[in-house]
């Protein structure tokens, strides 16, 4: 099975040709160097790049995969959550191409792509589902913090989310605070490297109740205050290290002790972790940590694939199609706030389609 896959839900974009499991082009054009005089991502200009960059994405993917439209079996494309006039760019351009081709079209739920990234890995790149076993994810990122239990292929139930600002939200808010550039979260964890995480205590937000559920905006306002208390602190690099040491292990602690107590509540064997937070140095430290004393496996997405990206999209458009998951209408609409436990699905598939790892 052949799929093209497109992701413009955020700030980068990105295509994806995927070939029964194999990752054949994984093209994504980053807008960072755009965004980073504003300090964050200005939606007006992230369509507007992404109408841009499309086309050429696109045809970078094509060569890179040496594969022709018309050998492709399906098209996928992220139907959300995401910036809204950013995911209309690509999902339009994706609804045109498989009507172009008479092809099946998917709207893809960006998070649930996320729940399969830790599969991704080798070289070259192929998802390997045959290894599959009951997990419970950690997605991280940094609009979205969610715990999920996945029973299965495509059967899995949300057990915990951000109720106000999210992890990844939380590092870019206070590396804004203490001056550091955009993105913050990157150089933030740069800086914890050479700091004391015990220098300083910041609160644990949710740390001891029994739920899943996450809140990361009391302890950016703590930083805050804490700032305004100690007006000369960032004045030598020592205490900024220790600073951003100190905000990361609380951030960190809260993150893996819930999930490691989700993994025990649902009885698996198994913890996964992805989204762009799954890139902090720290994180990936604490989870491989904790889940090694408590006697968890852990997997967690490639650094390269843990940002947004179509290579996650095609691999879940794939699993869908081949296990019989509904098409997606041709005049369906975006879903900019679509919550992963409220996943629907379209109009049925015209023909079986299979994959060599089913």
């Amino acid at each position: 099975m052949k799929i093209l896959a497109i992701e413009t839900s955020c700030d980068e974009t990105s295509v994806a040709l995927i070939e029964n499991g194999a990752i054949l082009a994984n093209e994504v054009a980053s807008q960072i160097s755009l965004h980073e005089e504003y300090g964050g991502v200005v939606p007006e200009l992230a369509t507007r790049e992404h109408l841009r960059n499309l086309v050429p994405v696109s045809r970078a993917a094509f060569r890179r995969s040496r594969l022709e439209p018309d050998q492709l079996d399906a098209v996928a494309t992220t139907r959300g959550p995401g910036l809204p006039n950013a995911l209309v760019v690509g999902y339009q351009f994706g609804q045109a191409a498989a009507f172009a081709l008479n092809r099946p079209f998917l709207g893809v739920h960006h998070h649930e792509a996320h729940l399969y990234s830790p599969w991704i890995g080798g070289e070259p790149l192929r998802a390997d589902f045959k290894r599959f076993e009951p997990n419970v994810s950690l997605i991280v990122s940094g609009g979205h913090t969610l715990l999920v239990h996945l029973d299965g292929l495509l059967e899995h139930r949300v057990l915990g989310s951000t109720v106000d600002d999210a992890a990844g939200e939380c590092f870019d808010k206070v590396a804004k605070l203490i001056g550091l550039g955009y993105p913050g979260g990157p150089q933030l964890d740069r800086l914890a490297e050479g700091g004391d995480p015990e220098a300083f205590h910041f609160p644990r937000p949710m740390l001891k109740e029994s739920h899943f559920d996450f809140s990361f905006s009391g302890l950016k306002t703590s930083v805050r205050y804490f700032l305004e208390k100690r007006p000369g602190l960032l004045e030598t690099s020592q205490s900024l290290q220790d600073l951003c040491a100190s905000v990361q292990a609380a951030i960190i602690e809260v993150l893996v002790t819930k999930t490691i107590r989700a993994a025990k509540a649902m009885e698996v064997g198994l913890v996964t972790a992805s989204g762009g937070v799954t890139c902090n140095r720290g994180l990936r430290q604490g989870m491989e940590e904790a889940t090694r004393k408590v006697g968890l496996k852990l997997q967690m997405a490639d650094k390269g694939l843990c940002t947004d990206n179509a290579a996650m999209v095609g691999i879940l458009a794939e699993i869908g199609l081949c296990r019989g998951r509904d098409a997606t209408h041709l005049d369906s609409e975006v879903i900019p706030n679509w919550a992963l436990e409220d996943l629907v699905e379209g109009s049925s598939v015209s023909r079986p389609l299979r994959a060599v790892w089913q």
